[in-house]
C-alpha cells in the first residue's frame, strides 16, 4: 500500500498581472519569462511561480525563495549530485544552473513528485528496500533515477549503476539503491 504523504508547500504566485501575461496563450501551463525580465517563472509542483533570480542559481531559489528544501546543497560543483532536480524530464545539478535559464520551462524537484498523497513507484521502492540511510543523496538519487527510467525503463541493474554513478552516497554499498531502482523499473512497467 502506498504511504500517504502530507501536501507539499505550494508557493501561491498570487494575482499578478505580470505573471498572467507571461503565461497567456500556454496550453500547458508553463510560463514564459520576458527577456528583460530578472525573474524565474516556471512550473514547480505543478504551479506556475515567480521568483526574482538575477544571477542566482536555481538551487538558491529552490531552498531560500520557495522554501523546497528537498534539494540539497553540498559541493556547490556538479560533483555530487544531491542538488539533482529535474528541467523539462532531465536531471540536472542545480548548483551550477542560473534559476534565468529555466525561465518558462518545468522544474520538479523531489517536493512534486508524488502524486495526490501518493508516493511515486521510485519513492516507494527506496523505502521498501530501505535504500534510505541519513537520507541526504536521496532526492537527487530518485529524481536522477526517474529521468533514467523515462528514457530506459527496462533497464538492468548495471544500466542504473551506470546512470546514477554521478550521485554520491556515503552511507551505503548503493546495492540497495540500484535494488530499489530496478524494482521501480519493473512495477511500473508491470502498470503499462
Amino acid at each position: 500500500m502506498p504511504e500517504r504523504l502530507r501536501e507539499p508547500h505550494v508557493p501561491d504566485s498570487g494575482d499578478d498581472p505580470l505573471v498572467d501575461e507571461c503565461l497567456a496563450d500556454e496550453p500547458t501551463g508553463v510560463g514564459r519569462a520576458q527577456p528583460s525580465d530578472d525573474v524565474l517563472y516556471a512550473r514547480l509542483l505543478r504551479e506556475e511561480v515567480r521568483a526574482e533570480a538575477p544571477h542566482r542559481t536555481l538551487l538558491d531559489v529552490l531552498r531560500v525563495d520557495l522554501g523546497l528544501t528537498g534539494t540539497k546543497e553540498n559541493c556547490l560543483e556538479a560533483e555530487c549530485g544531491v542538488c539533482t532536480v529535474l528541467l523539462d524530464g532531465q536531471a540536472v545539478n542545480s548548483c551550477i544552473l542560473l534559476a534565468a535559464q529555466c525561465a518558462g520551462r518545468e522544474v520538479v524537484t523531489i517536493e512534486g513528485l508524488a502524486r495526490d498523497g501518493i508516493l511515486h513507484p521510485l519513492q516507494q521502492a527506496f523505502i521498501d528496500h530501505g535504500a534510505v540511510q541519513c537520507g541526504y543523496c536521496i532526492p537527487g538519487m530518485i529524481l536522477s533515477a526517474k529521468a533514467f527510467l523515462e528514457e530506459r525503463p527496462a533497464a538492468t541493474e548495471a544500466e542504473v549503476r551506470e546512470a546514477l554513478a554521478g550521485n554520491l552516497c556515503r552511507c551505503t554499498g548503493y546495492q540497495k539503491i540500484a535494488d530499489a531502482v530496478v524494482d521501480a523499473a519493473r512495477a511500473t512497467s508491470e502498470r503499462r
